[in-house]
């Protein structure tokens, strides 16, 4: 199954397709983002460039913004009353921002995966898959279930569900759901994926295996990954950044942010003497 079979049947309104021209070694560019929830301010002139094919960990206390700054990334963060943004977020020459884009492309190409595993809980592991799809109006059949199978191969989780596709998706175990919330992502065939806290609520072996679908997917993906845990970081990221209230204190590669960190702040948080 290619890209473009999927994009035959999903109409891309309001941004163009990337183009051989702009396949340039970052893939998402951060420039003067600012966030706020009412009045009071979460993000603080954020400018950062996320590099293509790589796993960018984003790391920090409780209350510092990382949360926030990744709903940016995909418009979600202004579907909460009151929220606002301001500033522009660059995907592939694209500013997501710009009025005559439509968001709910933007969230076919940036998909998340929550801190929680949120599967449709009506719904089969086929369907929950197959959600997005029929959603946007495909209604091959045969196109649905190539995909479906592609995605949960995608998640690492096809060899497991492959009998039992007509299951709820609440059936499985945390660490299955939360693999199955990443094929449903995987089927509208991102570029980009952001994942909050993706393992919190999950046992270290389920943890360990979407540590190895992070490795795995970013052959073809960008990762975008929220964790408190540092050494999940350490882990799974080629870079990592550093937030502080609202504020990018530090941004690099991993290997420097955890051995070489340039700001005491970066350095005192990676030691544990905060947070």
């Amino acid at each position: 199954m290619t890209h473009e079979a999927i994009d035959s049947g999903i109409e891309n309104i309001g941004v163009r397709p990337p183009t051989a021209d702009l396949q340039h070694r970052y893939k998402v560019s951060i420039r003067n983002l600012n966030a706020w929830f009412g009045m009071k301010q979460a993000l603080k002139n954020i400018s950062l460039d996320i590099k293509k094919n790589a796993a960018t960990a984003i790391i920090g206390p409780s209350g510092c913004g990382k949360t926030t700054l990744i709903r940016c990334l995909n418009r979600m963060h202004e579907m909460t009353p009151g929220a606002t943004a301001k500033g522009s977020v660059i995907l592939d020459n694209i500013d997501i921002y710009d009025k005559k884009v439509d968001p709910v492309v933007i969230k076919r190409r940036i998909g998340m995966v929550f801190q929680k595993p949120n599967p449709f809980p009506t719904m089969s592991i086929y369907d929950n898959v197959a959600a997005g799809l029929k959603l946007n109006g495909i209604k091959d059949k045969r196109l649905i279930g190539d995909v479906v199978r592609e995605s949960l191969e995608g998640a690492a989780l096809w060899e497991e569900v492959k009998n039992e596709l007509s299951k709820p998706g609440l059936s499985l175990s945390g660490g299955q759901q939360q693999r199955l919330c990443i094929a449903r992502a995987l089927a509208m065939h991102p570029e980009v994926i952001l994942m909050d806290e993706p393992t919190s609520a999950l046992d270290p072996i389920a943890s360990s295996k979407i540590e190895e679908l992070i490795h795995s997917l970013k052959k073809d993906l960008t990762i975008i990954t929220v964790t408190h845990n540092m050494q999940q970081a350490a882990r799974v990221s080629d870079l990592t950044a550093f937030m502080y209230l609202g504020e990018l204190v530090e941004y690099g590669t991993t290997k420097q942010i955890f051995e070489n960190p340039q700001k005491d702040l970066t350095e005192r948080y990676i030691s544990g003497k905060f947070g």
